[in-house]
């Protein structure tokens, strides 16, 4: 008789097959198990095969910081024509995406060193208050993209007439 996994042992599960696609999965690497036939097979990391579909998109670099009435976002967008940045804005969240595009000069075998990110970005920013949407500004001066949110007064108070029909 084989003893049970710590994993098994732990859940309660009696299925080795469950064992072997969880810690091949939590791995990272493909892991092989034997089913009850003595038949060995192979599984593939299912965080793997996700990753498969999608072309990577390049992380873009930002700044963020307040003043006394504004979320401030600097980003670097060198080399991106304005028309190609799509700027996406909730009251809590603001998400930066677009393309910079390769004119290749030259074919790959010339190339010394490449370092330079060509291709399309993006960067989701869980803000830290909530902003006005809309009274948000974005301008773009020397590559550096610029998004000024305009911070939501909750303290602000107005009164309000009674009136009549």
């Amino acid at each position: 008789m084989k003893k049970s996994s710590f994993f098994s042992r732990i859940t309660g599960s009696n299925d080795e097959q469950n064992d072997a696609e969880y810690f091949g999965s939590i791995s990272g690497h493909p892991s092989d198990y034997e089913n009850s036939d003595g038949e060995r097979r192979h599984i593939t990391p299912r965080a793997q095969e996700w990753n498969t579909a999608e072309e990577p998109q390049g992380e873009l670099s930002v700044d963020v910081y307040q003043t006394a009435d504004a979320i401030v976002v600097k980003a670097l967008v060198a080399g991106v024509q304005p028309t190609a940045v799509d700027i996406a804005l909730t009251r809590e969240m603001l998400t930066i995406s677009g393309t910079r595009e390769d004119e290749r000069e030259v074919e790959d075998e010339n190339y010394f060193q490449r370092e330079l990110y060509w291709g399309s970005f993006s960067r989701t920013i869980l803000l830290p208050e909530e902003v006005d949407v809309d009274l948000a500004e974005a301008s773009e001066k020397h590559g550096i993209l610029m998004i000024r949110l305009p911070k939501i007064n909750k303290k602000r108070q107005t009164k309000l007439k009674v009136r009549t029909r």
